[in-house]
């Protein structure tokens, strides 16, 4: 009889390995999965933008009469740059929100609906899940908050351009502001004040997000309260307060430099990278998050549902 050879198996390649084998698919699909669960991420600064333009459309009816002072030889710059920062910070104010509610919420919410029994079922590790969830407020939440503003900018920009081209009014004034800078300085401004400063705010959140049983935001507030307060009736001052403070709301030192009444977009403002990078109370906020990961961390691999 005639035997058939047996087939030679050709050996699987590097490149021809499924893509679920590599090690940064878990992460990849456990950042999905929070976008999916917390569609507020998103939407919320969309749902911000949306009711800015509204607004910004009926102010728009009235450019041109106020536009006029410009063309008489009042220098009104204020007149063109003002919506557009106003814009910017009520961006940079949702992303504040959206990051404390969020943050709040990581790792209580899977362990309230009990969901928590099925991702644990999963080839995910603690780790790799914490890390995702830290991904959302320090990278996801800024880029959405940027390029809504930045797609929204725009729009207000063309507007302002038709309206003034109807009126048989130059746009000159418009366009003599660079946006490209001041798109520039306000990723800048989101990523140095509105995530690395607060940084340790939001890990500490999901520090407590893993631990409390109810009432999240009310236990990471509670240390923060006892201590100012003790610190107030021992040493009559508020600086722990303070510090948390503007850890929070973006208050950092030698971010740039600017006058205290402008905005970061505003175009005389000087990015200073170097003075901010070089802050010792950058890397000790850090450090003070690289140990609320790990805690998180810990805390997921052994508790469970509520």
């Amino acid at each position: 009889m005639n035997t058939q050879p047996n087939p030679v198996a050709e050996p699987i390649s590097v490149a021809t390995a499924p893509a679920s084998t590599l090690p940064t698919r878990p992460f990849y699909w456990s950042v999905r999965r929070e976008l999916s669960e917390n569609r507020f991420v998103y939407l919320a600064p969309l749902g911000v933008a949306a009711v800015f333009l509204l607004g910004f459309l009926i102010t728009t009816i009235h450019l041109p009469g106020k536009m006029h002072d410009v063309w008489i030889g009042v220098h009104r710059t204020d007149l063109v740059a003002t919506p557009y920062d106003i814009m910017a910070g009520l961006m940079m104010l949702t992303t504040m929100v959206v990051n404390v509610f969020y943050c709040a919420d990581a790792l209580y919410g899977e362990r309230r609906d009990r969901s928590i029994l099925f991702w644990k079922s999963l080839p995910v590790s603690d780790r790799t899940t914490v890390l995702a969830k830290a991904t959302i407020p320090l990278v996801i939440v800024p880029l959405v908050a940027w390029a809504t503003t930045i797609a929204l900018q725009w729009i207000m920009l063309m507007l302002n351009s038709a309206v003034l081209l109807a009126s048989g009014m130059s746009v000159s004034v418009l366009w003599t502001q660079s946006f490209f800078r001041m798109s520039l300085l306000l990723l800048y401004h989101l990523f140095t004040a509105h995530t690395l400063w607060p940084a340790p705010v939001y890990c500490w959140l999901l520090l407590v997000s893993g631990w409390a049983r109810r009432a999240t935001l009310l236990w990471a507030a509670l240390p923060v309260i006892a201590i100012g307060g003790l610190e107030a009736i021992v040493f009559h001052s508020w600086h722990f307060a303070a510090l948390v403070g503007t850890r929070l709301i973006g208050a950092a030192p030698e971010i740039d430099l600017r006058s205290p009444d402008t905005l970061p977009t505003n175009p005389m403002t000087h990015m200073t990278p170097g003075n901010f990078l070089s802050t010792p109370g950058l890397w000790i906020g850090l450090a003070f998050c690289g140990i609320c990961l790990a805690a998180a961390v810990r805390l997921r691999r052994y508790q469970g549902p509520i």
